[in-house]
């Protein structure tokens, strides 16, 4: 058994991060879900990135790592999109952190203030047209790059266009992608629960 730290994207904890949380809960694993909008969801990722940028990204940071306190250090840190941010920071900084998935998004770790910490594995899954990865914005770049420099880093890319394609409840929704990348970030939490 795994226990993993899991934030939503910038629409907010929806149902499908909800559902996936529960699938993994189904795998036999633990899943923290904290909501760091206070209750708010949205239609449309433009209006989720536009409360965000209201919020601030740095609250958005820091109530994720608020979120952390009192949970054990062993943990994964896990996060659609926007909820990169916190996980990365938490799995870069945090002693105890036995692995990180992302999806959607990743920034390059300097932006944190450091690099990979060594013996972290790194799961990331990215469509591989998803027009918020490519340039201007450099996600799958800096994806590819930890793929290639980080030892025990794994990129998956999917065939696509879409953005949240792992949440089954907005339209950019892909069943065929959602379900390959929940079996494996299963498959990482099995191997770590061992």
């Amino acid at each position: 058994m795994a226990e993993l730290l899991l934030f939503h994207h910038a629409q907010g904890l929806t149902s499908g991060v909800l559902a996936f949380a529960d699938e993994l809960r189904a795998a036999g694993h633990v899943v923290h879900a904290p909501d760091l909008f206070e209750g708010r969801t949205f239609a449309s990722l433009d209006e989720g990135i536009a409360h965000a940028q209201e919020v601030g990204f740095d609250t958005v940071i820091e109530r994720g790592t608020a979120a952390a306190a009192g949970l054990p250090d062993a943990l994964v840190h896990a996060g659609f999109s926007l909820g990169v941010l916190p996980a990365q920071l938490l799995a870069q900084t945090r002693p105890g952190t036995r692995a990180a998935v992302f999806f959607h998004s990743c920034i390059p770790p300097s932006q944190l203030g450091g690099e990979w910490p060594a013996g972290v594995p790194l799961q990331i899954h990215i469509m591989e047209n998803d027009p918020l990865a490519l340039p201007p914005e450099a996600d799958l770049e800096t994806a590819r790059e930890l793929d290639a420099t980080v030892d025990g880093a794994e990129l998956f890319l999917y065939a696509g266009d879409r953005h949240l394609f792992a949440d089954p409840s907005l339209p950019s929704y892909d069943e065929g992608a959602a379900k390959l990348a929940t079996r494996r970030v299963v498959e990482l939490l099995d191997t770590l629960g061992q």
